[in-house]
């Protein structure tokens, strides 16, 4: 763990942290796997049921909800938020009917910041959101997208 204060690193029994990962201050992290390598910026809520591959950076105020799964080598910009639910009803939490929406962000794709994120889709290898995006479904591998909603920019071939 890097040299943040460990009052002020919140890590539950159950986070499985890899080798030499870098945790600043202010981090709040519970039952989730952090990958060998990575780095988690300062104010970053990362929940149970989420994966951060190897060699990740994520950047500072992001948060990251269940069911998201980084691959390895992806970066995450300032103040990215990540959903796992379209449509939140308090009815459906209480009469357990709730359904969590997965999200995978593969290998070595680049989330600019500000960016929204939706849940159960997919962004490719080597895709870019560009800052401030609205992902609402599927990027394709080296893919560039930008705006509300995320619209493609660009694909390499």
């Amino acid at each position: 763990m890097s040299e943040a204060h460990p009052e002020f690193v919140r890590i539950a029994p159950d986070v499985k942290l890899g080798q030499r990962v870098r945790l600043n201050a202010f981090v709040n992290l519970y039952g989730c796997t952090i990958g060998d390598d990575a780095m988690i910026g300062t104010f970053v809520e990362i929940q149970r049921d989420v994966t951060i591959g190897p060699r990740c950076r994520i950047q500072s105020h992001t948060f990251i909800c269940s069911g998201v799964t980084l691959e390895a080598d992806v970066f995450v910009g300032h103040g990215v938020m990540f959903i796992n639910d379209r449509h939140p009803t308090i009815a459906a939490t209480l009469a357990g009917s709730w359904q969590l929406e997965r999200t995978t962000v593969k290998r070595g794709a680049s989330i600019g910041s500000g960016a929204l994120i939706f849940g159960g889709i997919t962004i490719g290898e080597g895709a870019t959101i560009g800052a401030g995006a609205v992902v609402l479904k599927d990027v394709p591998a080296g893919a560039t997208v930008a705006g509300v909603p995320a619209r493609m920019l660009q694909k390499r071939a």
